[in-house]
């Protein structure tokens, strides 16, 4: 899985640490959603695509 959420991150001029504090997860779990190791839950993608204003199927890429 592939991710866009860095850029989107970088694009609001949050940290790892402040995404992660938005959705209520560590910022290593943020982290590995960059890296795509991490398939997070459809609760998760949500928040993280909610806090970055913007959809789940901009943020994630299934492959």
């Amino acid at each position: 899985m592939k991710t866009h959420i860095k850029e989107f991150r970088a694009k609001h001029n949050l940290t790892q640490e402040e995404l992660a504090d938005l959705v209520g997860v560590r910022r290593e779990t943020i982290v590995f959603l960059e890296q795509g190791k991490y398939n997070p839950s459809l609760k998760l993608a949500y928040d993280v695509a909610k806090a970055l204003h913007t959809s789940i199927d901009k943020l994630f890429i299934f492959d």
